[in-house]
């Protein structure tokens, strides 16, 4: 098999730029009739982008916003928002089967194998694979890596982050492949919390400032509406990496952070968190609506040996 080819890019691109040009490319298929089957491969291509490095300003925000503590060592959240850029990029591509505008995000799996710092060079790289049918459509994986070091460009031969972000295309299905259904979900039983969140109607739009991401869905009630949302629901990887920074430094410097994302979180609103020592070592992850105990998001976080 042969290597993929790698697409260059000058500098991690805007989010805003990308969304407009999924914009586009959805308006396109929809004149065209928008087909329902997937059929065309995902493109053999690595997205790069080498020299990149941090802005301490903007790692002090997020560290705020989300609990981290005030040092230089990146929190795997925080290295997600940096690199999710080049990911979407490769989903705006004209190859790509998969429509970026309506994608759900349903999973998250992150190995962070050693700290990194913020006067480390970075150096991404993202690919597409996995394109499997689902119960409810197509689901594809985008895999980040992300090296770091002290050099220019930002080159290690080891990978220092590396992440894997699930989604689905709903209603999409793939040519020549039956449905698949999920795995069972155990029955959630919510535990004894160990905090609570009361989340204003702007946390969307705050944590939006800080990763660049302003989805319509997330911003406010009026903007989320016309795609199913009563109210602007949070961003799964805010509370995703607010539950990892809950569980602070006892993590270890070097771990792997998965997360299920089970329910979106109506702004405003109150969660239900808990953080508490797994019996397989770790920790178990959870947040929940505190009336109704449906789960929001379910994770673990274990160190790596």
């Amino acid at each position: 098999m042969s290597e993929p080819r790698e697409v260059r890019l000058p500098a991690v691109p805007g989010l805003g730029g990308l969304y407009g040009r999924a914009a586009a490319g959805a308006a396109r298929l929809a004149l065209r009739g928008g087909s329902r089957r997937v059929s065309a491969p995902l493109p053999d291509v690595v997205h790069a982008v080498d020299g990149v490095r941090v802005d301490a300003a903007h790692l002090t925000a997020y560290q705020r916003l989300l609990g981290e503590p005030g040092t230089d060592a990146l929190p795997a959240g925080y290295v997600h928002v940096l690199a999710f850029p080049v990911a979407t990029a490769l989903m705006v591509r004209d190859d790509f089967p998969l429509p970026l505008l309506g994608m759900v995000h349903l999973a998250n799996r992150v190995e962070q194998r050693r700290p990194l710092l913020l006067g480390d060079v970075l150096a991404v790289r993202a690919h597409a694979e996995g394109m499997r049918p689902h119960a409810r459509g197509t689901q594809v994986d985008l895999v980040v890596e992300v090296r770091g070091g002290a050099g220019d460009a930002g080159r290690g031969d080891d990978v220092a982050w590396r992440g894997v972000s699930t989604y689905l295309a709903p209603g999409l299905r793939l040519t020549g492949a039956g449905t698949e259904e999920p795995a069972e979900r155990p029955t959630f039983v919510p535990p004894a919390p160990t905090g609570t969140w009361r989340l204003d109607a702007g946390t969307g739009r705050r944590y939006g400032a800080v990763s660049g991401d302003r989805n319509p869905i997330h911003l406010s009630a009026l903007s989320a509406r016309p795609f199913g949302f009563p109210r602007a629901i949070a961003h799964g990887m805010y509370t995703a990496s607010r539950l990892l920074a809950d569980v602070g430094a006892v993590r270890g410097e070097a771990f792997a952070w998965s997360v299920e994302f089970v329910k979106p979180v109506l702004l405003p609103g109150t969660v239900a968190v808990s953080t508490r020592p797994a019996d397989a070592g770790g920790y178990d992850l959870a947040a929940w609506h505190p009336r109704t105990g449906k789960p929001h998001v379910l994770g673990t976080v274990a160190r790596l040996l």
